[in-house]
Order: C-alpha cells, then structure tokens, then sequence
C-alpha cells in the first residue's frame, strides 16, 4: 500500500510540473499537441480522428490558446 502511495505522489508531482509546463509555454504545447494529433490520426488512417481531435481541443482549451 505504503508503494502504491509513493506513486501517486509521484505521479501528482509530474503532473504539477506538466501543469506548470504548460501555463507558462501555451505555444509550444499546443504546436506538439497538433504534431502528435497529425501522426496518430495519419497512423491509424483517420480511424480515431473524432477522439484525436477532440483530445487535442482539450489541450488547446485547457492552454487557452484555441484558434478561432
């Protein structure tokens, strides 16, 4: 129990970092977002497209950087 604990604390302080990461450099996030988004959707031959963008909308919302 006492291992699985230390994980999550882990995993908590990683996602404060990315958190930070992101606050502080919206561009850079959301312009690997919509790389990453691009591969996936080309790799699984648009198969995914709806979640891929939408999961890259969120990334673009929660940076506050979303195009109009």
């Amino acid at each position: 129990m006492l291992r699985k604990l230390g994980k999550l604390v882990a995993l908590a302080g990683i996602a404060q970092a990315v958190c930070r990461y992101a606050k502080n450099n919206p561009d850079k996030v959301n312009k690997i977002a919509d790389q990453a988004g691009r591969f996936v959707n080309e790799r699984t031959k648009g198969k995914y497209h709806s979640q891929i963008d939408g999961a890259v909308r969120k990334v673009q919302d929660a940076t506050n950087r979303r195009p109009h």
